[in-house]
């Protein structure tokens, strides 16, 4: 995958973690299903141990309530290909 593909999904899995907020008395049931959907998420997009590290901190990130806000897979994704400077895992 492509590294710009993997930054759109992870903006699009923040936002959807952060739809939550947006919608009063369903946030924290939506927590119930999104936090270990998004940790999996995290682990399928980034590899190895810092993807399952990220996955766990992701995982706790969306389960504790008012942590919602914080970015986690656009942070992942600015780590990996900005401060790391990983190349994408391109397979064409």
């Amino acid at each position: 995958m492509k590294k710009y593909q993997i930054l759109f999904l992870g903006l699009l899995f923040d936002a959807l973690g952060f739809v939550s907020f947006i919608i009063p008395g369903v946030g924290e049931f939506s927590d119930i299903i999104w936090a270990p959907v998004s940790g999996w998420l995290m682990t399928k997009l980034y590899k190895g141990k810092e993807g399952r590290i990220a996955g766990v901190i992701t995982f706790v990130e969306e389960a504790l309530p008012g942590f919602d806000i914080i970015p986690s897979f656009t942070l992942m994704w600015i780590y990996t290909y900005l401060i790391k400077k990983e190349k994408p895992l391109d397979k064409a």
